[in-house]
């Protein structure tokens, strides 16, 4: 649809012009105005794409519009048709950047090749104001990911090329991280942003890290973000039939916070392991009542057992804390029963110690029972942590071995569909568990490192082969090529496109 507004002081030289317009079988919406002064009266509350004006007109002539509406910044195509053919009327109509000058009377054919070339450059603006947005939209998004993931301002400022400014970076209160279980984001989720706009506006920006994460950005810190995730949690699951998992950062102050904002969301989000009948993490959740959430014994338990086979000291010492945590200072467990548990997992590290026979676990376990309060009870097992540490360091960890597995997996295989959980099977660990070793081993989060390695392969296949991109996102494990450029202009801030193109 365009707009239209036709401008001369006769009828019927108007109604000529109408006629015209219609023959060309474009979708017009038409306005009239009998002279340069209504013209502008009615363009001050309207915007119109073409304005066709005469020149000689009473209270303010064709040229004297124009001038008024080139001064006030205004950006329509104007198109002179009159019966002057005076060079001095021509010589301001190029000044004034006038479409065409069609002299009276109106010559169809010419008529007709005069619309279709404004239309065709109003067509070309509009693509490049829309191609401008969405560049802008782009930075935007790349300075966003480059702070999420931890880069400093002046690397920051190197990428944008100083060519946007970043203090919109230091506007953010608060962060969300979403999170799946499945790549949720590279097959079914490509909509999620314009659906989250719809559902929950209060967002200021979003940002997808990978198929299994995005990022929620919030300049507002008085929101319910408790019921804001909890109202996303619920619309998820109906609208997509799937469960999704949501952390919520502290407070955050400049563009330094992001990061640690990440952090944070991503050291909540382990909770997720521990508490499974919760979708939303936060700081303190577990003191807000008194029906705070529980930690599973089975699910810790499980996770000790596995800490001692990889021979990881400082998880097993993290994660016996957390078991501790539930029962000290509690008064609703029996002494006997919290015994039983304790003295089940000092059998359970007595069979991991070198050395060590039924007689001295008989003992260790005696004195437990004998034990009169919960911190001698804590003191025994740590102790026996402690010698277990000391094992540990006299026999390497394994955990270094299974990440160097899980690394050249990923290495030969990121053209398939991997993830956190399949990874996890392949060296029996729970999937938390080894994005919780990952991270320590390598300094970078799990998913974050199979990202990073599939974008520089994309990177060196664009620069290095003539491979269609198609095919290029397909062997880097991005069956949608929607996704993949999407996620590829995130990393390196252009298109697949244009870094091809200009050889970056």
């Amino acid at each position: 649809m365009y707009k239209i507004l036709i401008v001369d002081d006769e009828k019927i030289e108007r109604n000529g012009i109408r006629m015209l317009l219609n023959s060309l079988g474009y979708s017009f919406e038409i306005a009239e105005a009998s002279n340069g002064q209504a013209a502008y009266d009615l363009m001050s509350g309207n915007e119109f794409d073409i304005v066709l004006t005469d020149i000689k007109m009473p209270f303010m002539n064709g040229m004297e519009l124009i001038k008024k509406c080139r001064d006030n910044g205004s950006e329509q195509k104007f198109i002179i048709f009159s019966g002057c053919n005076e060079f001095g009327y021509a010589k301001q109509a190029v000044k004034m950047d006038v479409s065409d000058y069609i002299l009276k009377p109106v010559d169809p054919s010419e008529f007709e090749d005069t619309i279709n070339k404004v239309i065709g450059e109003i067509e070309e603006s509009r693509v490049h104001k829309e191609l401008k947005i969405k560049s802008i939209e782009f930075m935007h998004e790349h300075m966003l990911y480059l702070a999420t993931t931890g880069a400093s301002m002046s690397e920051i400022k190197e990428h944008n090329k100083d060519l946007l400014p970043t203090d919109f970076l230091d506007g953010f209160k608060r962060m969300m991280l979403i999170e799946f279980n499945c790549d949720f984001f590279g097959r079914k989720g490509m909509d999620f942003k314009k659906y989250l706009e719809k559902t929950e506006p209060r967002t200021d920006a979003y940002l997808n890290l990978n198929p299994q994460q995005s990022v929620l950005y919030f300049n507002d810190d008085n929101l319910p973000f408790k019921e804001i995730a909890d109202n996303i949690c619920n619309d998820v699951a109906i609208t997509y039939n799937t469960k999704c998992f949501i952390a919520i950062s502290g407070k955050i102050e400049g563009y330094e916070g992001i990061a640690k904002g990440m952090e944070e969301m991503e050291a909540l989000m382990e909770n997720k392991f521990y508490d499974r009948n919760s979708n939303v993490f936060y700081k303190g959740m577990n003191n807000e009542n008194d029906e705070a959430v529980q930690t599973d014994d089975d699910t810790v338990i499980k996770q000790m057992k596995q800490d001692v086979k990889m021979k990881d000291a400082a998880s097993l010492r993290e994660h016996f804390a957390i078991f501790c945590e539930k029962y000290s200072g509690k008064h609703d467990f029996s002494q006997v029963y919290v015994k039983f548990l304790f003295s089940n997992l000092l059998k359970t590290f007595y069979e991991s110690l070198p050395a060590t026979d039924e007689k001295e676990l008989n003992e260790e376990i005696e004195l437990l029972y004998k034990s009169e309060d919960f911190d001698t009870v804590r003191g025994i097992v740590d102790k026996n942590i402690d010698r277990l540490a000391n094992s540990f360091d006299k026999n390497p960890s394994m955990v270094h071995r299974e990440i160097e597995i899980v690394k050249k997996y990923i290495y030969e295989h990121f053209g398939e569909d991997i993830s956190v959980e399949s990874l996890s099977k392949m060296v029996y660990m729970a999937p938390s568990y080894l994005s919780s070793v990952f991270k320590k081993e390598t300094g970078v989060n799990l998913s974050r490192f199979i990202k990073t390695y599939r974008m520089e392969q994309a990177k060196d296949m664009l620069e290095n082969s003539m491979a269609k991109i198609v095919d290029i996102s397909e062997t880097c494990g991005y069956p949608n090529v929607s996704y993949f450029c999407s996620s590829f202009r995130e990393y390196f801030g252009i298109s697949p496109q244009k870094f091809r193109k200009n050889g970056e």
